[in-house]
């Protein structure tokens, strides 16, 4: 593999001046300017994306540690984190954890290793990173998405969940529906926690009684919505609407519906959380709580650009307003 020094011999200038023209930092006259490009053409040489790395002490890389999920609503954000990204001049190194604790530090070991410029992490994993790990890179520029804090100066993006589940809630209250179960996430997880206390609020706010057989805690995963809403449409008396905390559950309560020869939102009403790309596609399409997932994406990678030019700025928690996108799975009660 040709070297920047075999290009400067065989074009007779230093490598410096090699340097110069790949770059482009430093004028040289248009002559040498031909050697050394004819010089690069005839070798077939490469610059080393490493070398300039090591001299620069700067990769132009992101690292992003991601929890490998089969709901979309994470593979929608990461395409808004790629896609800023790129739009930066910067390359995307992704790791998912599995759900595994060990596979999150040893994949967060790597990517230190490599030396990324930054960190986003967007895992559900209810325990943080190894301190042992983390202390071994102590100004590394980090921004949690979506993610509890824990002891680390690093900024927090946050959807404001709680806000999320009230009005999710109080627009089946305003539909006239009293019965209403809640098909919860883990309950390990901020977001999920967050979404099912909006709940709980709008209830009482509302003066609606609460049967507990009708909060149901899942798994945020297609499954886990499926077998929820098996077991409410099991009791002697079904709710009339049903929360679902986020719409991959959302998607697996529609097809619990459809199997039992029920009908949404005939039969009973649903809202979801997220608004992943599917949902719009549902039959009939899903109402639910708008996450801006591309604005996510955005402004994790801009705050982490931000932190990055100033390590010790104060960290920051910043704080996404969710919004209700009404479609078709809704209807007003009928008494």
């Amino acid at each position: 593999m040709a070297t920047m020094k075999d290009v400067a011999r065989l074009a007779g200038v230093s490598t410096s001046t090699v340097s110069h023209v790949i770059n482009n930092n430093r004028y040289v006259s248009e002559g040498i300017r031909a050697k050394v490009n004819h010089a690069i053409a005839t070798l077939n040489y490469a610059p080393s994306a490493l070398a300039r790395s090591l001299k620069m002490n700067c990769t132009r890389t992101i690292g992003m540690l991601v929890t490998a999920s089969n709901n979309p609503f994470y593979a929608e954000v990461v395409r808004g984190v790629e896609r800023s990204c790129y739009e930066q001049g910067y390359s995307l190194i992704l790791c998912n954890t599995e759900g595994d604790y060990e596979r999150m530090d040893t994949s967060l070991e790597t990517l230190l290793q490599k030396r990324v410029d930054g960190l986003l992490l967007m895992c559900t994993e209810a325990r943080a990173p190894s301190s042992e790990v983390l202390n071994r890179y102590p100004r590394l520029p980090m921004v949690m998405m979506d993610w509890s804090p824990f002891e680390y100066s690093s900024d927090i993006i946050q959807d404001n969940s709680l806000l999320g589940g009230e009005l999710a809630t109080n627009y089946l209250i305003e539909k006239g529906f009293t019965d209403i179960a809640c098909i919860a996430g883990p309950q390990d997880k901020l977001p999920a926690k967050h979404r099912l206390q909006g709940y709980y609020n709008a209830m009482q706010q509302a003066g609606l009684p609460i049967r507990k057989e009708l909060v149901l805690t899942s798994d945020f995963e297609f499954a886990g919505g499926f077998s929820a809403m098996q077991t409410l449409l099991s009791l002697p008396i079904q709710p009339q609407a049903v929360f679902t905390c986020n719409d991959a559950m959302a998607v697996g309560a529609y097809q619990a519906i459809y199997q039992k020869g029920l009908r949404v939102p005939d039969d009973i009403s649903i809202v979801g959380y997220d608004d992943i790309d599917l949902a719009s596609y549902m039959i009939p399409p899903l109402t639910t709580i708008h996450q801006p997932k591309d604005e996510l994406g955005k402004l994790a990678v801009s705050q982490l650009l931000r932190r990055m030019e100033d390590i010790e700025a104060q960290a920051n928690l910043l704080v996404l307003t969710p919004k209700l996108i009404e479609r078709g799975s809704v209807i007003a009660h009928r008494k």
